[in-house]
């Protein structure tokens, strides 16, 4: 699963209402947020939890709510009453490592509950096997890490994430956004340090690869453009690439529709798009020979040969090549997802 974060330290406006809708539009089905704003008046927290709660539940959103228990005693909530959450949309839990293990079981007999993935251990697990927690309803959570060079190191996170699985849990952790960054320190909000700058379909699918299973977004937004390519991604198993020119390109070429796939044989220096020979209807000229760099969209021209018609889509810098036509290049925002073109990826080139 896939969701987003919406916080609480402003009021849910019509701008964040069109944005919750616009990403539940794209694929998206959970919404984090956090009570623990010390500084906030714990009335105005309720109201706008309430009203995040309604545009969750009119959207049939999962609603997961970062708790911890001086948070909840500001509240006035008590843990035997977490129905007043449930009643307002909540659907999960993710609480601290305050609350006793039993409490803890006590809780996933009726809601949700996340706990943090860095610390769960051996002896917290046996405690809610033996005070009868409700395993379907625990997962784990890891956090976010605001600060660079604080998000944690991919063999570790690894590591703990299998152990985690084998020990019944699901996984959740965050990828960055890039639009409306969460101050103060505005260094997007990974849970791999790794993943604090890349491009946030990349940093998923990194996540995935890694034993995650439900990624959020920490940061309050994506873009229009980067949502559309996780919808895409995630729903079609297509990777949207935009795309400039700088020659004429090919008639089909420019059909908007139409689908790529990465050769099943994965080269080290370019994205080789299979269909690209058989689609050739004419005679490549010679054109816009230069450097191809990396992000580049080649298509092979007469002097190639039996080659001719190829299209690749650089992953490494090459030199110029008088077989080779430049035709423009892939935008700079989406030149890490060239990296995660797998075999047989399909793609789609946006110009």
């Amino acid at each position: 699963m896939f969701g987003f974060s919406v916080y609480l330290s402003a009021p849910i406006t019509a701008r964040t209402k069109n944005r919750v809708a616009r990403l539940a539009k794209s694929g998206f089905e959970g919404v984090f947020t956090s009570l623990n704003l010390p500084e906030d008046d714990p009335s105005v927290l309720l109201q706008r939890l309430t009203d995040l709660g309604s545009e969750c539940r009119g959207l049939r959103l999962e609603l997961t709510v970062d708790i911890s228990t001086v948070a909840l005693e500001r509240l006035g909530i008590s843990l035997d009453k977490v129905h007043e959450l449930t009643d307002i949309g909540v659907t999960q839990l993710r609480i601290d490592d305050g609350i006793p293990m039993p409490s803890v079981a006590k809780l996933s007999q009726q809601m949700g509950i996340a706990l943090n993935a860095s610390t769960i251990s051996k002896q917290d697990i046996e405690l809610l096997k033996d005070s009868e927690a409700n395993f379907d309803n625990l997962e784990a959570w890891h956090n976010y890490y605001p600060r660079k060079n604080t998000g944690l190191e991919e063999n570790w996170f690894n590591q703990r994430n299998a152990w985690l699985k084998e020990n019944g849990f699901t996984v959740t952790a965050f990828a960055p956004g890039d639009s409306d960054l969460r101050g103060p320190v505005y260094a997007t909000l990974p849970t791999l340090e790794s993943g604090r700058y890349q491009h946030p379909l990349v940093a998923a699918i990194t996540l995935l690869s890694n034993n995650v299973d439900n990624i959020y977004i920490g940061d309050e937004d994506l873009q229009v453009e980067t949502a559309a390519q996780f919808d895409s991604y995630f729903r079609f198993d297509t990777l949207l690439l935009h795309a400039t020119t700088e020659i004429d390109l090919p008639e089909y070429l420019t059909a908007g529709d139409l689908v790529f796939h990465q050769r099943p044989d994965v080269a080290r220096d370019a994205v080789r798009l299979r269909e690209g020979r058989s689609l050739k209807e004419k005679t490549i000229e010679p054109a816009n020979i230069k450097e191809r760099v990396r992000g580049a969209i080649t298509l092979d021209n007469k002097l190639a040969r039996r080659y001719e018609g190829e299209l690749q889509l650089i992953k490494r810098s090459l030199p110029a090549d008088p077989t080779v036509n430049v035709l423009g290049y892939i935008s700079q925002n989406d030149l890490d997802l060239l990296d995660a073109c797998g075999a047989n990826q399909a793609i789609q080139l946006v110009f």
